[in-house]
């Protein structure tokens, strides 16, 4: 079992970079998440695990390569990363440190072999070398960051990817009128964790940042909607 403490040891840029742990991007969104660690995971399982299925299916990760997913969240997805990829490295990150100690707890359960492991990081400031890996998953997270904080994320993200490397992004979908409505409501009662629709923006983010969109794909899970995409990293 490798921990990202001994990765940041070999990998993490020396020079000219403070590589302690910033601010949280929302402290209310820390301990918001901190506090539905425990029960989180059934939403994931009744809303987002077919949106997961098709970010892997279309994400091109082959046994043996180096991934990283920002936002593991409950770690629905984390857990299909490290099954998929059993001889490579899969590294995730979550906001959250419960979450993030829920997750490293079951992939040292479900795959005590697996070069896998899951901490508490804030994804502005990724704490790994240029160029570091193969492929980058990200779920549900643009949503919770306001529009600086979604720059950062992005071009942190970018400088990880090794030349060629691919981005799957998951959003919240914004291609059904009655759940934006019920989602914009949701979210100015409780804007920490629900955040907000920020799906049609993304492609231009993307661009903007040099990536070319190879897929780009809508699915919907017990009535809630994902837009699946993913981009691959340009010159």
């Amino acid at each position: 079992m490798i921990t990202l403490q001994k990765h940041l040891e070999t990998d993490v840029v020396a020079l000219g970079r403070d590589h302690r742990l910033p601010k949280t991007i929302a402290a209310s969104t820390r301990r918001v998440y901190d506090v539905v660690s425990s029960i989180y995971p059934l939403s994931t399982y009744c809303f987002h695990s077919r949106a997961h299925k098709l970010a892997l299916d279309i994400s091109g990760i082959q046994d043996g390569m180096r991934i990283l997913e920002v936002a593991t969240g409950s770690g629905e997805m984390f857990r299909r990363l490290v099954g998929a990829n059993p001889n490579g490295e899969t590294f995730g990150l979550d906001l959250s440190p419960r979450m993030a100690a829920r997750t490293q707890r079951q992939i040292r359960r479900d795959f005590p072999n697996a070069k896998a492991s899951c901490q508490a990081v804030d994804c502005r400031q990724l704490p790994f070398r240029d160029e570091a890996f193969d492929v980058v998953v990200c779920c549900f997270l643009l949503e919770l960051l306001g529009k600086e904080d979604i720059r950062r994320a992005l071009s942190e993200i970018r400088r990880v990817l090794q030349p060629s490397g691919s981005l799957t992004l998951v959003c919240i979908g914004e291609n059904a009128e009655v759940f934006n409505n019920l989602y914009r409501v949701a979210g100015s009662v409780a804007p920490a964790f629900w955040g907000r629709q920020v799906e049609q923006r993304v492609p231009e983010w993307l661009h903007a940042l040099h990536f070319r969109i190879s897929h780009d794909r809508h699915v919907r899970q017990s009535g809630y909607p994902s837009r699946v995409l993913r981009a691959v990293k340009r010159p």
